[in-house]
């Protein structure tokens, strides 16, 4: 594709408005202000080494409770990402991580989902073409064990013991579960947390892409990429009842490729192809037909050292 479109960034013209069409450079914050604000939870921005009251004050003065949602501004794979319970565990938080932080209210829908969305520049209706439905990491009760036990006993969540005793600060984990009662132990859909990617593409119908579609026009020059959404039924999905909790550019998967059970490695190389291919159509015609400049080379080099070296640091700071 570099080789027809005569440039080896060529893919930096499928999204104008997003830095980069979003390689990971991009701020979370700026890119979800091209979403309509009936969709997006409410967020705080907080610059770095910026003076932390005044951000707490801005969360009283915007009513969010908590727990609250905290992470990087720009981040991915999960790092730092924290739920915060109080007042002074998000002080303490700002205090340790002197970084471009994003502040949100704690969504308490029920379910999670990952949408894969496109759409050419010269079209009026795009393609869904990938759902991932997220299972979050828990235990089922058995009636006679306790929640560590059954952590202990299951081969998932064991792996995640350290992360289970951070998020779970108000589980007494030494109760016994009923038997075939499910308890969650993480409430962040993420890979790195413990949560399971499930194919759902059986749900891609010509109702959710009309809600897509309306959604889409709604947005200024985004073209490709993954929604991140929290909702309680999927019905509610399709009449467009949910809160998008990140925009992701063309770094994003169609992650329902992870779903091992369903998914083998050829046909997920498979998809990886078929996206290329949208991303190659989108670029060329915005940069031949709406004139959107490619990135130089040089530049998005650069970018992507600062980003390395930010990633370096984050890396780092969650170690620490």
């Amino acid at each position: 594709h570099a080789i027809k479109a005569k440039n080896f960034v060529f893919y930096t013209a499928v999204n104008p408005t997003i830095e980069n069409s979003g390689i990971g450079t991009e701020s979370k914050y700026e890119t979800m202000q091209l979403i309509p604000e009936k969709y997006s939870p409410i967020t705080i921005f907080h610059k770095a080494n910026s003076d932390v009251n005044t951000t707490i004050d801005k969360v009283k003065k915007q009513q969010i409770s908590y727990p609250l949602i905290a992470k990087p501004d720009i981040g991915f794979r999960g790092l730092l990402v924290q739920k915060i319970a109080t007042e002074n565990e998000l002080m303490n938080y700002l205090k340790k991580y002197p970084i471009d932080i994003l502040i949100q209210e704690f969504l308490t829908e029920e379910n999670e989902c990952g949408i894969f969305y496109h759409r050419l520049p010269n079209e009026k209706e795009g393609r869904i073409t990938s759902i991932t439905l997220k299972e979050f990491l828990h235990v089922t009760g058995d009636g006679k064990s306790t929640i560590t036990e059954l952590i202990k006993n299951d081969k998932r969540a064991k792996i995640y013991t350290k992360l289970i005793k951070e998020d779970c600060d108000n589980v007494d984990l030494e109760k016994v579960i009923q038997k075939g009662i499910k308890i969650k132990l993480s409430s962040i859909g993420n890979h790195s947390k413990g949560t399971r990617f499930i194919n759902g593409n059986h749900l891609i119908s010509k109702k959710l892409e009309e809600t897509f579609n309306n959604l889409n026009n709604q947005t200024n020059d985004w073209y490709y990429g993954r929604l991140d959404l929290k909702y309680n039924s999927f019905s509610d999905v399709e009449k467009g009842n949910f809160k998008i909790l990140e925009l992701n550019g063309i770094l994003a998967e169609p992650t329902h490729i992870y779903d091992s059970q369903n998914i083998n490695y050829p046909k997920a190389l498979k998809e990886i192809r078929k996206h290329w291919k949208q991303i190659n159509k989108i670029a060329r015609f915005n940069h031949d037909q709406n004139k959107v400049p490619y990135r130089t080379t040089l530049g998005l080099l650069k970018d992507v050292k600062e980003l390395i070296n930010y990633t370096k640091l984050i890396s780092k700071l969650n170690k620490s």
